[in-house]
């Protein structure tokens, strides 16, 4: 599959803001199953735009305008082909080891609650690995519904496994923490998913949920939906949770009450015949 991306992030300020700085994780990088044909990141200010890699892997832009600014548009437009490998990841930029993803971080804290619910759901199979993640997507899907809203509304795991609702990154912290709690280290993805329905026009990123399966590797989940991703996702970049995987963040000086706005279209096409 071709997928097609335009994401537009949108800021007015109501003063000039000045010292401003934008860390972009927003440049998905090749590997199997996913090959990036073209990438573009614009800004509607003049800066610099610096490329370089964290410690997870990820492409990250650090932006930079040249002076104070209003306004600010971050403009990303690209083409991915796909294929679908039955949720199996391979072929990734690892910097980590794998136990590294078992360490606890304050969106993945889990609840008295959440273990025991962990507990249950590894209780109930054969010790399977991969049939106990697959338990788990499904649990979560059962027990916390997607309220679809920006990821800025994320709350630690434990809170909305209590509240039983929550954005696309709730979802994915409840699974990851469950999934550390009974010993499988886990980690936040984050990037693009096309909507099923052809519907081009999708309110936010999407995020989810890859675990470590014993001699298969890193296989990926996405509590949200039920479903393994397939080759209509598109891998961007991972980290413990959101905040380590977030498209943007930033920091400024003054420019008082800030205004933000998003506009997505992840778009399917068909990709042509490679000879």
């Amino acid at each position: 599959m071709r997928i097609r991306v335009v994401h537009e992030t949108i800021y007015t300020y109501e003063q000039p803001a000045r010292g401003l700085v934008q860390v972009l994780r927003l440049t998905p990088r090749d590997h199997d199953g996913q090959y990036v044909r073209t990438w573009r990141i614009d800004t509607t200010v003049d800066g610099r735009l610096t490329a370089r890699e964290d410690g997870f892997g990820n492409i990250v832009h650090w932006f930079t305008p040249d002076e104070a600014a209003d306004a600010l548009t971050i403009r990303v437009t690209g083409e991915v082909d796909t294929d679908d490998t039955h949720g199996v990841v391979r072929g990734t930029v690892e910097r980590l080891p794998d136990q590294f993803y078992l360490r606890d971080t304050d969106l993945c804290a889990a609840s008295p609650d959440l273990h025991a619910f962990a507990e249950r759901v590894a209780a109930e199979g054969d010790g399977a690995v991969l049939d106990l993640l697959h338990r788990l997507m499904g649990a979560v899907h059962g027990a916390v519904v997607h309220e679809p809203g920006p990821a800025s509304n994320a709350v630690p795991a434990g809170k909305a496994f209590a509240a039983g609702s929550g954005v696309c990154q709730d979802l994915a912290h409840v699974f990851i923490a469950a999934a550390r709690h009974i010993g499988v280290p886990a980690r936040y993805v984050a990037g693009y998913r096309a909507r099923d329905d052809g519907q081009a026009d999708v309110e936010a990123p999407h995020g989810w949920v890859e675990a470590l399966v014993p001699n298969l590797g890193w296989v990926a989940f996405d509590p949200c939906y039920d479903v393994g991703p397939a080759d209509n996702y598109i891998r961007v970049a991972t980290g413990l949770d959101y905040l380590g995987a977030a498209p943007i963040r930033g920091s400024r000086t003054g420019g008082g009450t800030e205004t933000l706005d998003v506009k997505l279209r992840v778009e399917q096409g068909r990709a042509s015949a490679q000879s």
